[in-house]
C-alpha cells in the first residue's frame, strides 16, 4: 500500500471517529517541530483560512499608499498621519541631529484587520513606493526585510536606543516595538520600525544594511527556501546602491581634488606673503637700527657742538681778558669757528637721524602691512585646508559607503550560492517516495491544526502549511489536494470548506458557503459532508473535490451534529438534537425518527457505523 493511500485511510478514520479513536497517529508534536528547524528562524503565524470580507490586493495596497502620500514631499519634517485605531505612520525625523538614524514607525491599530504577513508587506511596500518613489519590486523586497527585521528585534528597545535618534525612541514602547510573529498580536500591539538613511528619497532612503544584518539573514536562512529570492533581490538593490554610491564617491573625490588644488594655490600665496612679510620685517629692523645709530650720532654731534661752544666761550673770555694778546684773540676766533662748525655738524646729524627715523617708521608700517596680508592669507589657507579636509572626508565616507554595499552584496551572493547548493541536495533527499503528510496542533486546545510535509527517512519537516486553522483535526487527501474545514471567526475570518494544494500547502479554493465552527467533515466516495451555516440556522451540505456545493438539506440540524453515512442513509441530529435520517440522493428527511421503520433504519445505521469503527481498530 503506497504512502498516499495509507494517509487517506488514516485521515478517513480520523474524520469518522476522531472523538473516540484519537489523532495521535498524525498529530505532530509542536515542540519537536520547532526544535527540528533553525532556532533563530522567524516563522510568521498568519490567518490563512477563509475570510468574511475579501479585499483586493489593490485595496490592501491603498492602505499603505494613502499613508505614503501624506509623507511624500514633507520628508524633512516630522509628522503623524493616518488613524491610530487602524493604520498610522509616525514620520520620526530630526534633520538638525546628525548622529543616529531617523525612522518611520508604522502602527497597526486595535481595529486593523490585516492578518497575513503577505498583506502586511503589501501595505509597507505601497507606503515606500508612495512616500519615497521606490519601484514596486524594490519596495516589495525592502518590505520583506523590514518585517523580518522587526520580528527579530521585537520588544528589544535596548537594541533600538543606540541606533536611533531621540525623536524615534520617544515614540517607542518596549512592550510593542517591532512585529510579533503571531497575527493575533498585531492589532494595537505593533510598532514597525523602518530605518531611514537618506531623507531625500530614492533607492537609499531605507538603510538596507541595517534591515539585512546578520541576524535577519540568519533568520531567513532558516526558512524552507532559505529566503533566496528575497535575498537575491536585496543583493540587486545593494549593487545598484553601490553603483550610485560610487558615482557620488567619484563626484566627491573630484570635489576634494578641486579643493586640494585650491589649497595648493592658497599655500603658494601663503609662501609668497610670508616671504614678503619676512623681507619687510628685516628691512624694518635694519631701518630701525640705522635710525638708532643716526640718533646716537646726532646725540654725539650735539654733545660735541656743546663742548666746542664751551671751548669757544672760554677762548672768548680769555681774549677779552687779554685784549692785547693777539694769539688769544686768534684762538678765540678759531674756537668759535670750530663751535659753529660743530653746530652745523650736529644739525646735519639730527636731520639724518630724523630722516632715518622716518625711514624706520615707514619700513615698520610696510612690515606691519605685509604681516597683516600674510596673516590674512594664513586664514584663507587654513579655511581652504579645512574645506579640503572636509571634502576628502566626504569623499572617503562616500567611498566607504560604496565599498560597504559592494562587499555586503558580494558576501551575500557567496552565501546565497552556498544555500542554493544545500537546497539542491535537500531536494534530492526529499523525493516523493520519502514524503508523508500529517497534521500538527496549533493551539493547546486542539481546535486549530496545520498540515506538515515530512521526510520519512530522517523525520525532518520539509514544509509547514501557512494554513494553520484547519478545524476538527481532519483533512482528506484528494488527488493533488487536501480537503478540510478551515477558518475562524476572529477579525475578518470565516469558516469554509477549503481545497489545499499539496505543492505549496496553501488554499487553492474555498466554498462560497460559511460553515459552522463545530462542523465535522465526512468523506464518502469522493464527496464531502459538513454543516452549512445560514444566519442562525444550520444545514447538511454535500460538496465535491472542488469544494463546490452539490446539495443542501432542507431540514435544519444541530451545528455540532455527528454525520454518519451508511448505505441506508445519513444519520444526523436535527436542530432539536433529535436523530434523523437523510436521503443521500437529495439530503431530504426520509422519515420521522419516531416511526418504527425510522427507528430500525437508525439502529442499522448506528450498527453500520459501529462495525466500521471496529474494523478500523
Amino acid at each position: 500500500m503506497n504512502a498516499k493511500k495509507v494517509l487517506k485511510n488514516v485521515f478517513s478514520c480520523l474524520a469518522l471517529f476522531f472523538v473516540t479513536a484519537g489523532v495521535n497517529a498524525l498529530e505532530v508534536n509542536r515542540n519537536e517541530l520547532q526544535s527540528a528547524g533553525a532556532a533563530d528562524t522567524i516563522v510568521f503565524r498568519n490567518y490563512s483560512g477563509p475570510h468574511s470580507v475579501i479585499n483586493t490586493i489593490e485595496q490592501i495596497r491603498q492602505i499603505g499608499s494613502g499613508l505614503g502620500e501624506s509623507v511624500k514631499g514633507n520628508t524633512q519634517k516630522a509628522g503623524t498621519f493616518g488613524s491610530s485605531n487602524r493604520y498610522q505612520v509616525i514620520h520620526a525625523v530630526d534633520p538638525s541631529v546628525k548622529e543616529k538614524m531617523d525612522a518611520d514607525i508604522i502602527i497597526i491599530g486595535k481595529d486593523a484587520t490585516v492578518d497575513h504577513i503577505t498583506n502586511l508587506r503589501r501595505i509597507i511596500s505601497a507606503y515606500l513606493s508612495a512616500a519615497y518613489g521606490y519601484s514596486n519590486k524594490d519596495a516589495d523586497t525592502i518590505a520583506t526585510f523590514v518585517t523580518v527585521y522587526n520580528a527579530v528585534y521585537r520588544g528589544n528597545l535596548d537594541y533600538f536606543k543606540p541606533k536611533y535618534k531621540d525623536v524615534v525612541i520617544n515614540n517607542l514602547s518596549s512592550s510593542i516595538v517591532g512585529l510579533s510573529t503571531n497575527y493575533q498580536d498585531w492589532p494595537g500591539k505593533t510598532q514597525i520600525i523602518i530605518p531611514l538613511y537618506d531623507l531625500n528619497g530614492g533607492l537609499s532612503t531605507v538603510d538596507t544594511s541595517l534591515i539585512s544584518d546578520k541576524e535577519v539573514v540568519k533568520s531567513m536562512q532558516g526558512e524552507e527556501d532559505k529566503g533566496i529570492d528575497a535575498r537575491k533581490d536585496m543583493v540587486d538593490i545593494k549593487e545598484r546602491e553601490a553603483d550610485n554610491a560610487q558615482e557620488k564617491a567619484d563626484d566627491a573625490q573630484a570635489k576634494a581634488d578641486a579643493e586640494k588644488a585650491k589649497l595648493a594655490e592658497e599655500q603658494k600665496k601663503q609662501a609668497e606673503a610670508d616671504k614678503k612679510a619676512a623681507e619687510a620685517k628685516a628691512a624694518a629692523e635694519k631701518a630701525k637700527a640705522d635710525a638708532e645709530k643716526a640718533k646716537a650720532d646726532a646725540e654725539k654731534a650735539k654733545a660735541d657742538a656743546a663742548a666746542a661752544q664751551k671751548a669757544a666761550d672760554d677762548a672768548k673770555k680769555n681774549a677779552k681778558q687779554n685784549p692785547n694778546d693777539a694769539e688769544a684773540q686768534k684762538n678765540a676766533a678759531d674756537a668759535q669757528k670750530e663751535a659753529d662748525q660743530a653746530k652745523k655738524d650736529a644739525a646735519s646729524a639730527q636731520n639724518e637721524a630724523t630722516s632715518a627715523q622716518k625711514e624706520a617708521d615707514s619700513a615698520q608700517k610696510e612690515a606691519a602691512s605685509a604681516q597683516k596680508e600674510a596673516d590674512s592669507q594664513a586664514q584663507k589657507t587654513e579655511a581652504q585646508a579645512e574645506s579640503a579636509s572636509q571634502a576628502q572626508t566626504s569623499a572617503d565616507n562616500a567611498q566607504n559607503a560604496a565599498d560597504q554595499k559592494r562587499n555586503e552584496a558580494q558576501e551575500e551572493r557567496t552565501s546565497i550560492a552556498k544555500d542554493q547548493q544545500e537546497l539542491i541536495a535537500e531536494s534530492s533527499k526529499n523525493q516523493d517516495e520519502n514524503v508523508m503528510y500529517g497534521l500538527k496542533n496549533i493551539d493547546d486546545a486542539g481546535v486549530a491544526s496545520g498540515l506538515v510535509k515530512m521526510n520519512t527517512q530522517d523525520g525532518t519537516v520539509i514544509k509547514e502549511s501557512p494554513v494553520t486553522v484547519i478545524r476538527g483535526r481532519t483533512a482528506y487527501e484528494d488527488g493533488e489536494n487536501f480537503i478540510a474545514i478551515a477558518g475562524t471567526n476572529f477579525g475578518n475570518g470565516a469558516v469554509r470548506l477549503v481545497q489545499i494544494d499539496k505543492k505549496n500547502l496553501e488554499i487553492a479554493a474555498e466554498s462560497k458557503e460559511i460553515l459552522a465552527e463545530t462542523s465535522v467533515l465526512i468523506e464518502k466516495d469522493g464527496s464531502y459532508y459538513c454543516v452549512i451555516k445560514e444566519g442562525s440556522n444550520h444545514y447538511i451540505g454535500k460538496y465535491n473535490g472542488n469544494v463546490e456545493n452539490l446539495l443542501r438539506s432542507t431540514v435544519t440540524v444541530n451545528a455540532a451534529t455527528p454525520i454518519t453515512i451508511t448505505s441506508k442513509g445519513i444519520l444526523v441530529n436535527d436542530s432539536n438534537d433529535t436523530p434523523i435520517i437523510l436521503n443521500p440522493k437529495d439530503l431530504s428527511s426520509i422519515s420521522p425518527a419516531s416511526s418504527s421503520n425510522g427507528q430500525n433504519i437508525i439502529q442499522k445505521t448506528v450498527n453500520s457505523a459501529s462495525n466500521l469503527y471496529n474494523s478500523a481498530k
